[in-house]
Order: C-alpha cells, then structure tokens, then sequence
C-alpha cells in the first residue's frame, strides 16, 4: 500500500506541475456544460411568423394581437396574399405563417365554427413541430377565452407542412449528418496526414527537395479533397437510396457548395495540424473542434433561434450552421442560390485556407 502511495503521490505532482493539462483537465468540462448547457434548449423564442390576414376586421386583429403578444412568437411579415407564403419559407424570412380567411369576424358573430390555417416550413423538421404547436397554443387560449358555456370552440385549426409534409425524420437528420461526417472527417484526416510527416520526420526530406512549402501543403491537401467529395457523393447516396431522401433542387449546384464546405474543413485540420506537436494531439483537437460543436451549435440537432443572443453568434462562426441552411434548402427547397451563405462560406474559406499556410510555413520555418 505505502508503495501504490507514492506512486500516486509522484503522479500527483506531474499533474500539478503540468499546469495547461491541469487546467485543461477542469476548466474543459466547465466550459463544455455552460456552452452546451446553454445551446441544448428545445424552446423557440420570437418564432418569425408571416401573417396573411384577409378578413381585416377588428376580431382578426385582436387574434394577432393575442399572438404578437406571447413571448414566443413575433409577427415578421404582413404577407399580401397566399403567393408569398412559400418564397418568405424558400428564403427563410419566417418559419410558420398564419391565414385568417374572409369572412372569419361574421362566422364569429353568427356563432360558426371560423377556420383558421398555420402553414409551416417543415424543412427543418423539429422546428417545424415547435413552431406547429406554439400556434396551436394560441389558437387554444383564444378558443378557451372566447368560448361560452356549452358552446362550441369558435375556431378550428388546419395545418399545413411546406417541403416536408410528413415530417419525415430521415429527411431532416441525412443533411445534418452530411454535414457532420465531412467536418469530421475531412478535418481529421488532413491534421492526422500533415503532423504524421512532421512526427516521423519525412517533411523536412520533402522540403528538400525543389518544392517550396506552399505546394507541400497544396500537393498535400488534393487527394483529400478528392477523398471528401467521394465521401460525399457516399452518404448523399445512402440518404437518397436507403432513406428516400427528396431532391428538389439541382445536384450540380449541392455539389458546388459541398465542394466549398469540404475546402474550409480541410483548411480547418491543417491550421490544427500547424499548431499540433503530436499526433494525439491534432487527433483530439480535430475531434474536439468539429464533432461536437458541429452536432449541438450548427443548428443539426436543436434550433439555433432558441438559444441565447451571444450564442447565436458563435453559431453563426461554424461552416456547419451556413452548410446546413444551404443542403437543406437545395434538398427540401430547390433552392439554387444562397447569396449570403455564400459569401459567408467563401470568406470562412480564404480566411481559414490563410491562416493554415501562413501556420504550416512559420512551422516549418
């Protein structure tokens, strides 16, 4: 015992005098449960509604003001009529729109029933059933206000699923997981591939050769550029054949945006690979970098619009939050043109790319 005692006591003091490993032991889980703590929240505050309001009476606008006045819905469009209500859902201007028919302030006073519909974008399926239900729950505490004794429920609801109609989970997930996999994958292989070289020693043979250390890195990097796109091409078959996943839109333009995606995640494993020593290392880090965050803070798993203002933002700092608004909206939406995910994806590109061949050749250096 007093043997096992001392090794103990030895190893006490390597860890106390390997202060970054100590403090990476204990601030790390800190860190992990107040982010993701505060990112895993499956309610939606200020859901984006689009309101198309035929009737104009005053009953129609006090049902909208019953429901700008819940803490979880916000009117963001007056819609002119039921043509805007797909493109607002293609160019993500609001998540549910809300119709009130003609007619609804007279069925009211006569004592009918007066229809009500909630359109919802389905293409994010759990969004959709949060958002689905916050509207029921208005239409509910209107009916439970307005209902007399004995009387019946003065509105019914019908709902409508836009791009998604059955909610179909497989539809919702295989994007995500597209996502994941290539920010996983491709991060991992190219910071694994570059610091194996530089473990072993065999870069600095490279280098002296006639090759200046920007074409290593490019030379380097190609095949797996090649490799992502077939991982890709895998998965995004898997999806269409083993799950029936739609496609709406054009696959020349998912291949296009796939091929950018997969560019910024190899660029992220070689700016991990030019500050890593060790092979652990840059395996943990890429690990570290992309799976979990991609899961919880890209939007793939909870909404990203119910989390904290600060947190949306660093939401809007992942490659995986833009991806996903892109392969979602050309699977389920037939979206072809992203302008502002494309300057986002573009600009996370050459920053990345930048900053990894500036890292990898002070490295050498």
């Amino acid at each position: 015992m007093r043997k096992i005692a001392a090794i103990a006591r030895k190893e006490v003091l390597h860890i106390l005098r390997d202060r970054r490993s100590l403090a990476v032991a204990i601030l790390m889980p800190l860190a992990m449960v107040l982010l993701y703590g505060s990112a895993i929240d499956m309610e939606l505050r200020e859901l984006p509604v689009g309101v198309l309001d035929q009737d104009r009476s005053d009953s129609s606008r006090e049902f909208l003001l019953a429901l700008a006045s819940s803490k979880f819905n916000v009117i963001a469009e007056i819609l002119p009529g039921r043509g805007a209500v797909e493109p607002g859902f293609r160019r993500g201007r609001f998540l549910a729109a809300l119709v009130i028919p003609r007619g609804f302030a007279e069925r009211l006073e006569r004592g009918e029933v007066s229809p009500l519909q909630v359109l919802v974008d389905g293409s994010d399926a759990a969004t959709a059933a949060i958002a689905e239900n916050y509207l029921l729950a208005v239409s509910a505490l209107e009916n439970a206000r307005l209902r007399g004794e004995g009387t019946a429920a003065p509105f019914t609801v019908r709902t409508r699923i836009f791009f998604n109609p059955e909610l179909t989970s497989a539809d919702f997930v295989v994007p995500g997981l597209t996502a994941l996999i290539l920010m996983m994958i491709c991060a991992l292989l190219t910071s694994i591939a570059l610091t194996r070289e530089k473990e072993n020693g065999t870069l600095e043979q490279i280098l002296t050769t006639p090759v200046s250390p920007a074409q290593v890195v490019l030379g380097k990097v190609l095949p797996y550029v090649g490799l992502g796109a077939i991982d890709a091409t895998l998965v995004l078959a898997t999806g269409r054949i083993a799950f029936g996943v739609p496609m709406a839109g054009s696959w020349w333009v998912l291949a296009a945006y796939s091929l950018l995606f997969i560019v910024i995640a190899l660029s992220m494993g070689l700016l991990i690979s030019a500050r890593s020593s060790t092979l652990r290392v840059a395996m943990m880090a890429a690990l570290m970098a992309t799976m979990l965050p991609t899961m919880i803070l890209s939007g793939f798993l909870f909404p990203v619009a119910g989390m904290p203002e600060p947190l949306q933002w660093l939401c809007r700092l992942m490659p995986a939050t833009h991806y996903l608004v892109v392969i979602r909206g050309i699977l389920l939406k037939g979206r072809a043109w992203f302008p502002v995910e494309t300057a986002v994806l573009l600009g996370m590109g050459a920053v990345l790319l930048t900053a990894a061949v500036r890292g990898f050749r002070r490295d050498l250096e």
